[in-house]
This record gives C-alpha cells, structure tokens and sequence, in this order.
C-alpha cells in the first residue's frame, strides 16, 4: 500500500483511484461497509485526514482516538487497500468551501474516478457540504459517487463514539463485535522502569497518548510483533494504567508476551485486547502483586485458548 501525505503533483498511477473517504477511526464495520462499495475495477483508495479535524478545531479536548495513523494505515493495509491518502487538515484544507473541496481536492488534485462516502458525511468549511451535495457535484466534475447507508449492530448504529463506550466499561468483546476485528493498540516499544524485569515478568511497555483509553485494568491479549527479527503473533496478558503499586501518574500499556525471550526496545508491536480481567490494584506488598500477576496469567492463558 501506498500512503500520499498531500493532495496535489498526485503520480499518475494514484490518479483515478475508487475512494472512501472518511476519518475511518476505529475501521469498525460500517466503515468496511463504505470501504466495500469502493471496491471496483479501478485501484481501491481511502482519502482521509490526519491529524483527525476534532485534534484540529479542538486541540486541548481529551483523546478520542481509537487508533493512531499507523494502526489505521495497518488495517487498512489488510482490506486491499492500494492508495492510503492521509491529506493533511490545517487552515488551509478548514477553509475549503465544499465546492472548492471537491473540485480542487477531488477532482483536480487526487483524479478521483469513484467517491463512496456514508450518509452522515460532511465536508466543507462549517461542516457545509453533506453526502447528496457531493454526489451533486461529482456528476458536474467527472466523478462518481455512492452514498452508503448506516450499519447496525443490534438496536444501535454502528460508530466509533459506540466502540468507545464499550472499550470504557471493560468490553472489549462488544467493541470487536462492532469493529469487526479486535481493538488494538500499536506502536514502539519504548523503555521503561523495567521493574516487570526484576519481578520475573519482563514487560514490553508502549505509550498510549493522544488515544482514547479503555478502562484501566489488566487484559488477556493477542500480540502480533510487527518489525524485528522475532516478528510473529503471540499470546499474553497486559496491564493498561498508571501502576498504582508503584505511584505511577502517566498511563501506558505493559505487556506481558508469554513464553517469549527477547529484547523488543525499537520494535513495533499490535496489541489486541480480547478480554477485561480486573480493575487495577494496590497490594499490601509485592508477594501479593507477584500472586494476583500469577493468577492474571494462568486465567488470560485459559481465555485465550477458546479463541
């Protein structure tokens, strides 16, 4: 997959790509949905934003993010996705009129010859632009476009604002019910304090800043080692928080990968969260930690065995 960080000198190989366009947080179900309609005879794209426009109109507001742009590039990787266009929202690409959006962007810039978006999609300076003005002026500029309809899951519309709650409470099973995958979270490993090293429970530790957390607590995972020469998929179990044992205050992701010997420093990792095992903890003393780390272990080793 190719990924294009801008939106105008597009290769000629780029140019008349079947596009979804969207923020494609989370690439949930419905976002597949949107996604599968722009699978046609010509390369599939994705045009999307980054950073997210919500990081852009509202700086100072808390992570909402499910995925980083590398996890979200990684999944979309895996739906065949040819052409990843991660066009850069600033003042300048806020000010766009739809109108201008669509002509200079779309048409001019990208080459676009299809244009799938669904039916809550917005574009434009205000928010202006919706899914029917698009497809209104696709057909005056040469393009195509598709409007998708919603997906649901149960009684509710699928969206990335459901899968946050879910991941909130401790249900990482309902999120990936939504997700269509289990959510994961990815990225560098990072050093830590390596105290897990001292306890017999070596740890690699990632940052999980500018993402929306789900609930703090210890996790059964699936880990997939992405770079390195121990790249592979694993199982193990991850404690998610700020370690209040040992007074921690910044939040980040410990994990555990079983059966494992190795050094991960630089290496980038996919964690899935299959199953929420308990809240986090403070212990009398560290026998307790080391007993209760123990038990976290045996009981993620029996869950992920049936999945």
């Amino acid at each position: 997959m190719q990924r294009h960080s801008h939106w105008q000198n597009i290769s000629n190989e780029a140019r008349g790509a079947s596009v979804a366009m969207g923020n494609f947080d989370g690439v949930h179900l419905g976002h597949r949905s949107v996604i599968g309609l722009a699978q046609t005879a010509a390369p599939l794209g994705i045009v999307t934003f980054e950073p997210h426009p919500r990081e852009f109109f509202s700086p100072g507001a808390a992570p909402f993010r499910l995925m980083n742009a590398e996890a979200r590039a990684n999944r979309l990787a895996k739906l065949g996705v040819r052409h990843l266009f991660e066009l850069p929202f600033d003042a300048v690409m806020a000010a766009f009129s739809p109108q201008d959006f669509a002509r200079e962007v779309l048409a001019e810039g990208l080459g676009v010859s299809h244009v799938v978006v669904g039916a809550d999609f917005c574009f434009g300076a205000g928010r202006k632009g919706k899914a029917a003005d698009l497809r209104a002026m696709g057909a005056d500029l040469g393009f195509q476009v598709t409007i998708a309809d919603l997906v649901q899951h149960g009684s509710r519309e699928i969206s990335s604002t459901a899968i946050r709650q879910a991941l909130a409470v401790g249900s990482p099973r309902e999120a990936a019910a939504m997700l269509g995958h289990w959510h994961r979270i990815e990225g560098e490993v990072i050093h830590g304090e390596k105290r897990g090293r001292e306890l017999g429970y070596p740890t690699a530790n990632m940052s999980v800043a500018g993402l929306h957390l789900p609930r703090f607590g210890v996790y059964a995972v699936k880990v997939d080692v992405l770079t390195g020469p121990q790249a592979g998929s694993y199982l193990g179990a991850a404690s998610l928080g700020v370690r209040p044992q040992f007074g921690g205050a910044v939040p980040n992701l410990e994990t555990f990968i079983f059966d494992f010997k190795g050094d991960l420093y630089g290496q980038h990792l996919s964690v899935a969260l299959v199953d929420y095992l308990r809240p986090e903890m403070k212990f009398d003393g560290l026998q307790g930690l080391l007993d209760q780390m123990a038990a976290d272990c045996d009981r993620a080793r029996e869950i992920l065995a049936g999945v």
